[in-house]
Formats: structure tokens, C-alpha cells, sequence
């Protein structure tokens, strides 16, 4: 039965009420809408995991192994037990359950070190105490004797003949296509016949090159708190990548159902893949169910250099050759990752590397090998760029010299081999989206260049700041030398290989107050990224609604995934996007119901919500939403996956592995004082296709923030292990070095939006692709000032020096 008539519907007689009487939803996709959690940030206010506190509750601290590779002779734990205000010393013995170990993929990572530990740094023993002071000096006095073993560092002690095998007995599924057991996977890609096509080379270049070990440097520490519950389970609240990943780890080795762990997401100060893994989730549920009381566990800088994964370093050997008129002929290449002592995420690593490895150009004939090694190094695992980022700054280097050998401008060598839509991937897959690539390079080679030598036009008032050296005031400008660099790369998005890669979003819609709602509750980890942003301006676009609220994220909704692979917006913005249209289907039908008596419309036309009404397609308005949702609401829990992907094929690499690419394209402008080996980054602009800006404000501060990251490794950071003993020699902001506003040059950024129709909204993943391109183009920007070769990453000053 018909209910009262709408306030807004059109009766016979009447004139028709239009939207533009009534305005349209603000804040909606394309709009540069401000960070709900901007303020608190920047003004000190937000709430971090390491800011949270219970009442009655100890503190958590991990002992952590002194040396790199040893049998554990034996643990005294009596005088840290004795100690007082010490509630619980905990050691691999007291683990609850037969699972003891945990992993992303492969569970190779002990929950506590037992028998032998594998890297430095490995946790051993836990201690929980009322005071952080008491829980780290009463860790101190836990006795541990070891007896040190060989320690496997590179390739060449990982294979050689009787070399110590840092995993005795693997059963994983990876182990039936290695040559070593010391090798954790290995994915080759062969299309063509790369011997033959390299006969039809006039040239034929090659090089060999090192990527160091990058650290993701995030500001805001490893931490949580778990309070244990009356049910017998835990809440745990925590900074992590993937709340439902974690929870699939935790509840085994604490013997509890899924149910009875219960996550919550607390505010996390930058991930960049670092919190993909577990760290302290595991290690503070056991405290707290031993002790029965809540536990917090805060890593300092120190412990968090040990406490998650790193960048996988490489060495990566090249071979490109091409014809005398510049077209690339064939490409051999080979691919060494160092995963350290654990799995996590190498072996897709590896998958990206080398499926990846060409580079964004059209190369028919390939012959790539990738491999991730076991070592006793620090464990390595996923970072911004994932595999991608190391090929990018071989195949770019090697563009570079194919190009200069051939005496060719090395942008237009590029757009000559650039790959575009419809080009066959290496692996056999046609990339079936816009690739704009040599759009992209015309586009930053066409951006004005920062005035030169302002030190000299500035007179006495130049600053010192602009110039190698910065207010060290090393130099005013003697010996200071100019140079430009270009560098393009490709990256995928999205999990690969045929993982199942779907997100989950829960939306209801109701009458609050007197003005139409919408909740959106997903498992998204809000790491930086802006999720929380756009998820509520997908719901104003979808339900026409403007208050939108977004619930914490925690296990109590299905899984959002990783905030990794430059996925969330695609895949978990792709799930709010499909939920908000099926509580719409439904908001209308109760419409419908209650009011299709009074318009035809109501039967007939294409209806939207907008403005909070109810209106056709061509802006009449049919009602309020306050008078379809009275006395109801609407409540839908829905998953959503993209298009499938399948594995490459383990001898020729060859399927559809990837759902879809990004490509950025950079410009460096350096200057270097080659006296001192010193260099000033001036310029670092960015082109890059985004598919879609959702939030045009929001992808301009990811690909500056990606492209810094790139900056970072390519002039100072890099993790240092001892080659002899396998030790972090720098696990400290004072001896590992990060970008500070001082060394961020200005980034100019061209945002190309070319839409890809099989992503909502056409959007394309985009925090990665920056930092591809910006190490090297940073590197030929310094080759280019220096004439040096420069084939490591970071660039020190001894390289240009010769000292």
C-alpha cells in the first residue's frame, strides 16, 4: 500500500522540481576533498598505536639475538624472573600450541627463536613488567649462550658446495623447482628465442648492477596493545598492513578460533609495506593471556630496524641489444634478490621482478631468470614498488648506455621502444589499458627546467641551502656541476599470480538526526594513503548522500586485503563502490514501494540519488531520502574481486599474472660539487597517468611522497650488514640517513588521466609507480654532471670522488 506523498514528487499540474533547486552532493570522486585525520596529524592531536594506554596494564619487551647464525646452547631466564615488578618471561618453550611458526606464505618464521637463531636481531625471549624500564633491563640480565655458525651472505655462500643451509628440510611448495634449498624461489620468463634475435643487434650492451638494502623508515614505531578478554580470548589493537593476514597467523599459535581474536586497527605512522608482516602482534598476546592483564609493546628506533622486513637488495645483470636505427632487439637478464633468513613475501618478489624486468618497451625476445635467495642477512620482504623498483633501476641505467652508444637523445630512444596498448608483455600478456608511455616522457621533458646556477644571479644573497652541501656552506658553487636525467618504469597492481585479490565492504544507509546517513565499514589499513578519504566520497557519489561515516577498521567485517600493491583503492574502493550501488537498488526499491503510485517515473526513468533526493536522470527530483528511509535502513555486507589472474608458468614464465599497470616517467635536475662527491637534488618532476584522480589533492601527495622515497635510495639510504658476520652495522636515524625537507628538491607533478575501463571509475593504482622512475633518473641525472658509470645505488660521495 502507497504511503504519504513525498514532499518533492511531481503530481498532475504541478511544475516539476529540478536538482539545481535543490544542489548536489558535495565532496564527491574528482574532488580535491580534504583528510578527515589531516588536522589531527599535523597539529600533534591524532592518536598513534604507541599512544594507547589501559588502565592496569605492563609493558612488553622482545629479547632479540646478538649474532646472525648460531646454535642456542642454552636460555637462563631465573634472575630476569626474580627481578622485580616482572610479571612474565616467556621463551620458546612456553609457546601454548604445537604451531609455532608463522609466515605470509611459507611458515618458516619462528613466534621465538628455538634451536638455532638465523639473523641478527631474531626475538628469543619476552619479559612483561609494570614499568618499559624494568621489561628492558630485566630482558638484559636473560642468559643465553650460542655457538656461533658460518653465516651464508650472498649467492656465492648461498650455493656453493656444502654450504650451510639456513632451512634444513623445506616441504614448502617452492622447494621442487629450485636448484638449492638456500634459494627461496625462482620464476625464469622466456618468450622468443633471445640468442638469435641478439645476431640482428648492431649493438649490444650490457652491465652489471647493485641495489642496496632500502628500509621503509617509517616514523611511527611497531606497537600495540592486547587486552585480554573474559571469554578467553584477546582484543588486540595494533598498526599493521592487513588485519585479516595477522589474524590468520595469530590465532594458531595462541590455540584460539578466529572469533576469539579480535583486531582493531589503531593509527598507524606509515607502513610502505614494513607492516605487512607480523612484528609484536604475536609476542604481545601471549604476555597478555599468561598474565592475564593488558600488554603494551612499543619498539624503539633500534628494535624496529630489526623488527620488520626490509628491501630486498640485488645484483641484476643486463644485456640489451638493438639495431643501428634504435630498435631494441632482445633482452637477456638475471635477477639475484636477497631475502635474508626468512620467506615473507619473496617469492612474489620475484614474480615481480621478473615479469617486470623489460621495463615498460616492446621487447619480443627475452631470456630473464629471477631468484630470491635464503641468507642469514636481515629478512626481506615487501617495500613500495615490490621487485619493480630494482628492475627499474637496471633497465633504465641500460636504456641509458644503449642509447648513448648509438648516439641517440635517450628520451626519444625511449618513446621509439615504448610499449603502448595491445604490446605483449614478456610474459605473454597483452596489456589490454592505455600505456602512454612516451606521452608521458614527452610530457616531463616538456616541463620548464629550474633556473641554473642561482648562486651566481643571487650574488650575496644566494642561498646556501640550493647547493651541494646545504648549510654545511661547503661550497659556493666552485666545482659545482649540472646535470639531467630521464628514467620511465612500469609497475602492476593489485596481487598477482592468481591470488584471489577481493575486498570486502559493509554500507548501511539510514535516517539520523533528520538527514539521510551513510556508514562504510571495511578491514582497510589506513597507512597514509587516503582510504578513508575516498571511501567516504565514493558513498556521496554513489547514494547522493553528504554525511558519510567510516567505522574503525577491525576483523568483525570481512577481508579489505593489504593496504599494499597499490590495490585499496581499486580493490577495496572497488567494494564500497559495488555495495553503495546495491543498497541504492535497494534504497530505491523501498521507494518504490512506499511512493510509485505518484510518478511514473518512479517505474520508468533511471533513477539516482543526489543532493539527499531521490531524482531521474534528468534531474527531477521524486523525494526526499528522509521520506524513503523513515522507520527503515538498509545494510548490505558485500564482497567485491577484480578480474582473475592465473600464475606464470614455472619454466617459460608465460600467463596473464597481472590485473593491470601504472606508468610514471621522471626528470632529475641535480647538481654535484665533484670536488666534495657531494649532490643536490633541484628538481625531480613527475608525469604520470592515474587513470582516474579520485582525489586529485590526495594523488599528488602520493606520487611526491613515492618519488621522495626514490630519492632516498638513489643518494643515502641503504641498510649496512657486516659481509663477514651478517650484522646491521646502522640500525639508527643517526647512521641510516631519510630524506629531510632539506634534501626534498621541489616535485612538479602532470597528471595524465587516461581511464581504464575495467577499473571503477577507470582509476589505476598509483602510490608505487613513482618510486620506480625517480632512483633512476636521479642516477643518469648524476652520470650526466659526472661521466661516471655509477652502477649502485645509493650514491655515496667516495663513488664520485674516486677516494
Amino acid at each position: 500500500m502507497a504511503g504519504t506523498p513525498p514532499r518533492l514528487a511531481t503530481a498532475p499540474g504541478r511544475t516539476p522540481t529540478n536538482l539545481t533547486q535543490g544542489g548536489r552532493t558535495k565532496a564527491g570522486i574528482g574532488e580535491s576533498t580534504l583528510r578527515p585525520d589531516g588536522t589531527l596529524k599535523v597539529t600533534g592531536e591524532f592518536a598513534y598505536s604507541s599512544d594507547m594506554w589501559h588502565e592496569d596494564m605492563l609493558w612488553g619487551f622482545t629479547l632479540r639475538s646478538t649474532v646472525a647464525h648460531a646454535e642456542i646452547v642454552s636460555i637462563d631466564t631465573a634472575e630476569a624472573l626474580a627481578t622485580p615488578g616482572v610479571y612474565a618471561v616467556l621463551t620458546y618453550d612456553d609457546l601454548p600450541t604445537d604451531v609455532k611458526n608463522y609466515g605470509l606464505e611459507i611458515q618458516d618464521t619462528p613466534v621465538l627463536a628455538h634451536g638455532k637463531v638465523r639473523h641478527h636481531g631474531e626475538p628469543v625471549a619476552l619479559v612483561a613488567a609494570d614499568h618499559p624500564e624494568t621489561a628492558r633491563r630485566a630482558a638484559a640480565k636473560i642468559r643465553i649462550e650460542y655457538a656461533e655458525l658460518p653465516v651464508v651472505t650472498d649467492e656465492a655462500s648461498a650455493t656453493a658446495e656444502g654450504a650451510p643451509l639456513v632451512h634444513e628440510n623445506r616441504t614448502d611448495h617452492h622447494i621442487g623447482h629450485v636448484p638449492h634449498p638456500n634459494i627461496v624461489h625462482r620464476q625464469p620468463i622466456i618468450r622468443g628465442n633471445a640468442g638469435e634475435a641478439a645476431k640482428k643487434a648492431d649493438v649490444i650492451v650490457s652491465g652489471e648492477y647493485v641495489f642496496g638494502m632500502q628500509d621503509q623508515a617509517f616514523l611511527g614505531p611497531e606497537s600495540g596493545l592486547a587486552v585480554p578478554g573474559e571469554d578467553g580470548g584477546v582484543d588486540l589493537y595494533v598498526a599493521t598492513q592487513w588485519l585479516h593476514s595477522d589474524l590468520r597467523q595469530i590465532a594458531p599459535v595462541l590455540g584460539l578460533p578466529e572469533d576469539k581474536v579480535r583486531m582493531t586497527l589503531s593509527g598507524v605512522g606509515g607502513a610502505f609495506g614494513g607492516r605487512e608482516d607480523l612484528s609484536m602482534q604475536i609476542h604481545a598476546c601471549l604476555l597478555a593471556l599468561r598474565t592475564g592483564k593488558p600488554v603494551k609493546i612499543v619498539y624503539n628506533r633500534f628494535e624496529s630496524f630489526f623488527g620488520h622486513v626490509h628491501r630486498h637488495p640485488a645484483k641484476l645483470w643486463y644485456e640489451h641489444g638493438a639495431t643501428k636505427d634504435g630498435k631494441l632487439t632482445h633482452l637477456k637478464c638475471r635477477i639475484v634478490l636477497d631475502g635474508g633468513a626468512y620467506a615473507s613475501a619473496s617469492p612474489a618478489v620475484v614474480g615481480n621482478a621478473s615479469s617486470l624486468a623489460v621495463g615498460p618497451y616492446a621487447v619480443d625476445d627475452v631470456d630473464i631468470e629471477a631468484i630470491a635467495l635464503y641468507s642469514n642477512n636481515p629478512p626481506c620482504g615487501a617495500m613500495r614498488g615490490f621487485g619493480a623498483v630494482q628492475a627499474c633501476f637496471a633497465y633504465e641505467a641500460q636504456m641509458d648506455k644503449v642509447a648513448q652508444k648509438l648516439g641517440m637523445d635517450p628520451v626519444e630512444f625511449r618513446q621509439l621502444n615504448a610499449m603502448e596498448q595491445g604490446t605483449l608483455m614478456p610474459t605473454g600478456q597483452p596489456v589490454d589499458s592505455p600505456a602512454p608511455v612516451a606521452e608521458l616522457l614527452r610530457r616531463v621533458k616538456a616541463m620548464p627546467l629550474p633556473p641554473e646556477q642561482q648562486w651566481v644571479t643571487a650574488g650575496a644573497g644566494a642561498d646556501v641551502r640550493a647547493l651541494p652541501g646545504g648549510l654545511s656552506n661547503t661550497t659556493h658553487g666552485e666545482g659545482v656541476v649540472r646535470g639531467i636525467g630521464y628514467a620511465v618504469g612500469i609497475k602492476n597492481v593489485g596481487f598477482s599470480e592468481g591470488f584471489d585479490d577481493y575486498s570486502t565492504a559493509r554500507v548501511r544507509m539510514e535516517v539520523v538526526g533528520g538527514e539521510p546517513v551513510a556508514t562504510v565499514h571495511t578491514a582497510m589499513a589506513e597507512v597514509g594513503q587516503g582510504g578513508v578519504t575516498v571511501h567516504a566520497q565514493i558513498a556521496r557519489t554513489e547514494l547522493g548522500v553528504q554525511q558519510v561515516t567510516i567505522q574503525p577498521a577491525d576483523t568483525q567485517v570481512g577481508s579489505a586485503g593489504s593496504t599494499s600493491a597499490s590495490r585499496q583503492t581499486y580493490v577495496t574502493g572497488g567494494a564500497v563502490k559495488n555495495t553503495c550501488e546495491h543498497v541504492r537498488e535497494q534504497v530505491l526499491d523501498i521507494g518504490r514501494r512506499k511512493f510509485g503510485t505518484y510518478h511514473p517515473a518512479w517505474a520508468t526513468a533511471e533513477l539516482l540519488l543526489e543532493g539527499g533526493k531521490v531524482v531521474t536522470d534528468g534531474g527531477e527530483v521524486l523525494a526526499h531520502l528522509t521520506d524513503v528511509l523513515e522507520g527503515e535502513a538498509v545494510d548490505l555486507e558485500l564482497e567485491w574481486r577484480h578480474r582473475p589472474t592465473e600464475p606464470f608458468d614455472l619454466r617459460t614464465g608465460q600467463g596473464n599474472g597481472h590485473v593491470q599497470y601504472s606508468f610514471a616517467a621522471h626528470r632529475a635536475v641535480v647538481e654535484v660539487d665533484t670536488e666534495l662527491g657531494l649532490v643536490k637534488v633541484v628538481e625531480l618532476a613527475c608525469a604520470q597517468d592515474v587513470g582516474k584522480a579520485l582525489n586529485p589533492l590526495s594523488v599528488v601527495g602520493q606520487i611526491q611522497g613515492g618519488t621522495t622515497q626514490g630519492l632516498g635510495v638513489a643518494v643515502m639510504e641503504e641498510i649496512l650488514v657486516d659481509p663477514k658476520t651478517a650484522k646491521v652495522r646502522n640500525p639508527s636515524f643517526t647512521d641510516y640517513l631519510i630524506p629531510t625537507i632539506l634534501d626534498t628538491p621541489t616535485i612538479p607533478v602532470d597528471v595524465l588521466e587516461l581511464a581504464d575501463e575495467h577499473a571503477p571509475y577507470g582509476l589505476r593504482g598509483i602510490g608505487e609507480a613513482p618510486t620506480l622512475s625517480s632512483t633512476p633518473a636521479v642516477l643518469a641525472a648524476i652520470r650526466n654532471a659526472t661521466g661516471l658509470e655509477l652502477n649502485k645505488t645509493p650514491v655515496r660521495p667516495e663513488h664520485l670522488t674516486g677516494t
